[in-house]
């Protein structure tokens, strides 16, 4: 176990805690509720953005910005997304400062800067994109239009984890309009198929397609699809959401256009959106008590190279070859670090990057000089092995790969062994209890029956699977007729 981390068998909440915080992806900020995200972390995330925003523009969608204020009444315009979010809001109501009279060191809010009206920090950005795409559509010429934009958002949240729950964190969100229904469903099923290709072939976290239940929908939408993981303690995490908001936008902000025949229609849309949260997915799928295990894909260091030396000659000697092998593997866009610092001794620096989780290490000495070999150690697996000098470079870019998908194929085992089904409710509470994991069963359709098993349990409808056949059965706590089986599970 790495030094002072935690073990996940013994408080799976602080081995988390602690291994963002140690391994250098995060900590606690100043403002209670936010979090600074830390160089090494902020590059796994800018590793993320950047696929993400390559896969995005491949299918058509371009960037653009937003404010990040959105006036009261434009945020209430759509009645259920403003109810939806109306307990998470910050709301700017002054614009001003000045010295506080009773005591001039300090400053107070001016009570004559008052906004005329106040301000509502986007928790998400539906309000303030379609007033603007009022002014952007008048025909079906204007449409489609594909845009997503990264940023911030706000809400205000009173129980915070790193990464998982913050008051702030960083998101994209696609905002599409669309002349037919069909077209966007269409983009609303695109985008989620997406957000399941970049979770399982760039982060090796497998996951479920499926739709979201009524209760658990996106406020103001008409269907929410979504991708659910399963972390290593058995509770689900969404790790993505993607809406068909219908017309309800369109209609909340009278966006309409022409058709091809003059005539008026309203406007269909989808918004979707992943965010800063997948880092708390990667790190809970595939971490373990030595600290982080990260997939080659997203790794801000897929290689390291230690040198191990006992003069002068043979570190120069060392970095000799190590100069013509990390000239080879960037060549092949493998990211590589040559930790030559005279600060810390091998096993410290052994110790620091498998903590940071990087996938590949590479010692050298002045015997594996001598037969020209070298160590190569592997982060997933643990293991060591000696590879020949002369087929270094191939082996180290057949290993990523093998890393990659073996990260995979563990998570998507460990995921099946916790799908379990079953067909009353004592069985539903004791495997919630002694196993945890998805809960496959029966369900009624009904809210209320939703509702009470959550009351229950804590357990609520992660999703619909798009792949679960139609079968008929009886709901697992109601008694009630029911066609289709969902999953629950307890959930971040």
């Amino acid at each position: 176990m790495a030094k002072n981390l935690t073990s996940k068998q013994e408080d799976y909440s602080k081995w988390y805690n602690d291994l963002v915080v140690k391994s250098g992806l995060a900590e606690n900020s100043s403002v209670r509720g936010c979090m600074v995200i830390k160089p090494y972390g902020y590059a796994i995330w800018e590793k993320m953005q950047a696929q993400l925003d390559k896969m995005f523009k491949a299918t058509g969608h371009q960037n653009a910005y937003f404010p990040l204020f959105v006036p009261k009444s434009l945020f209430e315009a759509e009645e259920k997304n403003a109810e939806g979010f109306a307990k998470e809001c910050a709301i700017v109501t002054h614009y001003r400062l000045e010295t506080d009279p009773d005591n001039p060191k300090k400053l107070r809010v001016d009570p004559k800067a008052k906004l005329e009206e106040e301000l509502i920090i986007r928790p998400t950005s539906e309000a303030i994109i379609w007033s603007t795409y009022k002014n952007w559509i008048q025909s079906y010429r204007d449409l489609p239009i594909l845009i997503n934009q990264w940023a911030n958002v706000v809400r205000w949240e009173m129980r915070t984890r790193l990464f998982l729950r913050t008051a702030e964190f960083l998101w994209q969100e696609g905002h599409t309009a669309h002349q037919t229904r069909d077209e966007a469903m269409e983009e609303a099923l695109m985008i989620n198929s997406l957000y399941a290709e970049f979770a399982e072939k760039h982060m090796s976290m497998p996951v479920i397609q499926g739709l979201k239940s009524e209760n658990e929908r996106f406020a103001g939408a008409e269907e929410t699809f979504c991708i659910e993981a399963l972390m290593q303690d058995g509770k689900a995490l969404q790790a993505g959401t993607s809406h068909f908001l219908g017309q309800n936008f369109a209609k909340a902000f009278d966006v309409k256009f022409a058709d091809k025949e003059g005539k008026l229609n309203y406007v269909w849309a989808t918004s979707w959106g992943v965010s800063s949260r997948l880092m708390g997915a990667l790190i809970m799928t595939h971490s373990d008590d030595k600290g982080l295990v990260l997939p080659p894909k997203l790794a801000p260091i897929q290689v390291v190279i230690v040198p191990i030396y006992n003069s002068d000659n043979d570190l120069e000697s060392i970095s000799n070859i190590v100069e013509d092998v990390q000239g080879k593997l960037e060549e092949l866009g493998i990211s590589v670090k040559y930790d030559n610092r005279d600060t810390l001794r091998p096993g410290a620096k052994f110790a620091q990057h498998e903590l940071q989780g990087v996938p590949i290490r590479i010692a050298i000495g002045p015997k594996d000089l001598e037969n020209k070999s070298v160590e190569v150690s592997r982060r997933d697996l643990l293991s060591k092995e000696n590879v020949k000098m002369d087929s270094l470079v191939e082996h180290i870019s057949k290993l990523l790969s093998d890393i990659q998908e073996n990260l995979f194929n563990r998570a998507l085992k460990f995921r099946e062994d916790h799908i379990t089904e079953v067909d009353s409710f004592d069985d539903f509470q004791q495997v919630l209890k002694d196993k945890g994991g998805f809960i496959s069963a029966h369900w009624d359709g009904t809210n209320e029956t939703e509702n009470k098993i959550k009351e229950i349990t804590k357990a609520t409808i992660r999703c619909i699977p798009n792949e679960e056949s139609p079968t008929t059965g009886k709901c697992v706590y109601s008694g009630n007729p029911s066609n289709q089986r969902v999953l629950f599970a307890k959930a971040y």
